[in-house]
C-alpha cells in the first residue's frame, strides 16, 4: 500500500462527502422552510452511514443540526 496515495484519496473522498452533504442539507432545509414544513428554530437529528463493503466497514454516525 502506498500511504501517500491512500491519504490523498481518503481526503479527496471525505472532502467530496462533506461538501456534497452540506449542499444537499442546505437545499433540503431551504425547501422545508419554503414549504413551511419547519419554522427555522428546530434542531434536526441527523444520521450518516459509512459503508465500505470491501473492508467490511459499516458505521453509523449520529448528531444534530441546529437551525437557530
Amino acid at each position: 500500500m502506498n500511504d501517500e496515495t491512500f491519504n490523498l484519496s481518503l481526503r479527496k473522498f471525505l472532502k467530496m462527502v462533506g461538501v456534497s452533504s452540506q449542499g444537499e442539507i442546505e437545499k433540503a432545509v431551504a425547501r422545508a422552510l419554503a414549504e413551511k414544513a419547519i419554522n427555522g428554530a428546530e434542531t434536526l437529528p441527523a444520521t450518516m452511514t459509512l459503508d465500505i463493503p470491501g473492508i467490511h466497514l459499516n458505521v453509523k454516525f449520529e448528531g444534530k443540526i441546529a437551525l437557530e
